[in-house]
Order: structure tokens, then sequence, then C-alpha cells
């Protein structure tokens, strides 16, 4: 089993940055350009893979009161993951996501999981700024 984890400081309110990363509409914005998340009846959710061509049954849960999302894959245990929302003085915020990936034919290896994470949080920062310009949109 391989896990990985970064964290990212973000100069917004921690309930900006958590609507922003649980709105199923806009999940594409933010995750690794190769997945897209396709609601169902919640929590289940299809993930779809770009580098594979593969759609994957998984569940993914949102609390509002921990500022958490949970995610995992339902059939096939291959990966699961989180996204912790904190806010620190100042009105920042501190994001950390981690991924595990339970079965070693699903983990990408550390620099891939590292760069894909890191790019993440990255874009969710830009789309919470983008946002807080444009509230309406």
């Amino acid at each position: 089993m391989a896990e990985y984890e970064r964290s990212r400081t973000m100069p917004a309110a921690p309930e900006q940055i958590f609507d922003q990363a649980a709105d199923l509409t806009r999940l594409d914005t933010w995750l690794p350009d190769a997945l897209h998340v396709h609601p169902e009846e919640p929590p289940a959710v299809t993930v779809h893979e770009d580098r594979t061509g593969e759609d994957t049954s998984a569940l993914l849960r949102t609390e509002r009161d921990r500022m958490r999302i949970e995610w995992g894959t339902r059939e096939r245990g291959g990966y699961a993951g989180w996204l912790q929302v904190a806010g620190l003085d100042g009105g920042a915020s501190e994001v950390t996501v981690h991924l595990s990936f339970l079965d070693d034919t699903h983990d990408p290896g550390e620099r891939a999981a590292r760069d894909a994470l890191d790019g993440s949080l990255r874009r969710l920062e830009e789309q919470v700024r983008l946002r807080g310009e444009h509230p309406a949109g």
C-alpha cells in the first residue's frame, strides 16, 4: 500500500475553499486533468480516467461541518482519499489532500502522485480566487 499527502496554504476562508472543492459540477476544474467525475445517486459517482479509458464506480462524501471530502472505489479496493480544509489565523486556510493506493496496480508512483496532488491544490486555489472575483459564477 502506498500513501501520499500534500498541503497548501490558501488566502481564503475555509468555507470558500470547501464549497469550491465539494461542488460536484466543478470537480473537473481542480482534479488532475485525466480524471472526470460524473455524479450519480449520492454518494455514488463514476470516475473516468482518460489515460486508461476506464470508468470506475466510486463513492464521494462531503461533510461541510468537518470541512472534509472523502472518496474511494466501490467494487475494487483500488484507492481512497480525502481532502481537509482547516482555517488559519488571518483569514487563510490550509488544505490537505491524501491518497491511499490499496492496490499497487493503481499506484502511479511517488513523483506522479506528488505532482498530481500539487497541481490539484494549485488549480483549486486558482478556482477559489476566480470565484471570489466573480461571485455569481
